[in-house]
């Protein structure tokens, strides 16, 4: 079995900084990518950023480039997402992803952390 635990988020204003992070355990044989998505009240859950394994190649969404930095720590499992320049559209549910092949082999899965709210005041 595989868990995603998030920490971090919080309260900001406006053009202050947040960080995040999601450490994965449990029975992981391979992560593939890691990343952050968001869900406002009402919205659709979004890609926010995402970097996969070795390589460590990074997809960000239009709306945070040059403000978000997501990074990870292979050797701890864990992915971290800085967030700068906060916006009160940045206020949401972050929840961290993971594509994961489990110790017993298989296929990769999808995996969810139980999500870490943002609140960003203006």
């Amino acid at each position: 079995q595989v868990q995603l635990v998030e920490s971090g988020g919080g309260l900001v204003q406006a053009g202050g900084s947040l960080s995040v992070s999601c450490a994965a355990s449990g029975s992981i044989g391979r992560i593939l990518a890691m990343g952050w998505y968001r869900q406002a009240p009402g919205e659709e859950r979004e890609l926010v950023a995402a970097i996969v394994s070795g390589g460590g190649a990074t997809n960000y969404a239009d709306s945070v480039k040059g403000r978000f930095t997501i990074s990870r720590d292979d050797a701890k499992n864990t992915v971290y997402l800085q967030m700068n320049s906060l916006k009160p559209e940045d206020a949401a549910v972050y929840y961290c992803n993971a594509v994961i092949r489990a110790s017993g082999g298989g296929s990769f899965k999808n995996y969810w952390g139980q999500g870490t709210q943002v609140t960003v005041s203006s």
